[in-house]
């Protein structure tokens, strides 16, 4: 069997939803730092392994790669991470596109995005609580049931004996006492265990995502800097989601380990190309190739992208009223009908590429 659709017919969909995820929540990249004291400590030097899907499937798939293109083609606002907002004469707003990893490729600002930067008063990410991880965590504090099992349920509690076990064995691998982590929340978990290993020790070894290191050289050069959610938002919009769906995204994760590598390392290459609209596609591609329910991707996409979009674009407006913005945001949040492309030029900007 062609090592394309062998690939397909081994991931899950729960799994790569919450891998894409991962890639539209900050506070998911930010959460892995924060609990990676819990796992094995990593300072050597990890190897990438994940390989491009693309490449493959352009070889191996031809008709399935030429339809992702064409749909990644007719999404509105699907190429380029830089665009510029402008409005009433203000000094113009640009929206940049960002991707929560620690890849070398992705953690530097092209050019015409530093240009952008520079030139900002103020400066915008999905959320700032996590620059200051004690404040975050007193917030979060307020409301623990979004990081914990407040009563009696514990992880093991909402699986049949046999996935308790594949639980404790996975987690155990990765150097997680499933005692140390037995009254968490799956998704407090899932960016740890999801990300490749080469990830996982460039965060040990203290590497920034992009979202971080912008906030950090914002508040180096005096700049404003604000965000559009909090934490609790966040982790709101993930626990918003079943419990079923975690769990068994958790379960699909530690399963699949290191094969998941290869959805990452396609992400990366697409998102290097600009090709924002191509990565949703890809991913239901591979959805689909295990039969999984399509619907159920729709649901997870209008609750932890469209939705979250909507809200974004709010609290930008009074940021935006005063030009001179640089906002940051999970590319994932760019393109389609309902991205923060569009949602800006409802609210009566013109918006234009600016590059990548």
């Amino acid at each position: 069997m062609k090592r394309a659709i062998a690939i397909a017919d081994r991931l899950s969909d729960a799994a790569l939803k919450l891998l894409v995820a991962i890639n539209i929540l900050f506070l998911l990249s930010f959460l892995a730092m924060l609990f990676l004291a819990t796992a094995e400590a990593r300072a050597e030097t990890v190897a990438c392994t994940g390989r491009d899907l693309t490449v493959e499937m352009r070889k191996e798939m031809p008709a399935e790669y030429e339809r992702i293109e064409a749909e990644a083609g007719k999404t509105l606002n699907g190429q380029g991470l830089l665009w510029k907002l402008e409005k009433d004469g203000k000094t113009p707003s640009f929206l940049f596109g960002t991707m929560h990893m620690t890849d070398p490729r992705v953690t530097e600002l092209t050019p015409a995005a530093q240009a952008a930067f520079d030139a900002a008063k103020t400066v915008v990410i999905e959320t700032t609580d996590i620059l200051d991880q004690t404040k975050m965590m007193e917030t979060l504090a307020k409301r623990p049931e979004l990081m914990m099992f407040t009563d009696a349920t514990t992880l093991p509690s909402l699986l049949s004996p046999e996935d308790a076990a594949v639980l404790e064995k996975g987690l155990s691998e990765r150097g997680i006492p499933l005692a140390a982590v037995t009254k968490m929340k799956p998704w407090m978990l899932i960016a740890m265990v999801a990300l490749p290993a080469c990830e996982l020790a460039r965060k040990t070894s203290g590497a920034q995502v992009l979202d971080a290191r912008i906030a950090n050289d914002a508040k180096a050069a005096g700049k404003t800097l604000t965000g559009l959610e909090s934490a609790a938002d966040q982790l709101g919009a993930m626990a918003s989601l079943p419990m079923e769906f975690h769990m068994q995204g958790l379960l699909d994760t530690l399963k699949l380990g290191d094969r998941m590598d290869d959805v990452m390392e396609t992400m990366i290459v697409l998102y290097e190309r600009g090709d924002v609209a191509a990565i949703m596609p890809m991913v239901e591609a591979v959805t689909r190739e295990t039969g999984a329910d399509i619907a159920g991707y729709a649901e997870f996409e209008q609750t932890m992208v469209n939705a979250r979009n909507v809200t974004m674009a709010k609290n930008a407006g009074p940021i935006l009223a005063e030009g001179g913005a640089f906002i940051a945001v999970g590319a994932l949040h760019l393109p389609g009908t309902e991205g923060l492309v569009e949602q800006f030029r409802r609210a009566g900007y013109t918006v234009t590429p600016a590059g990548s």
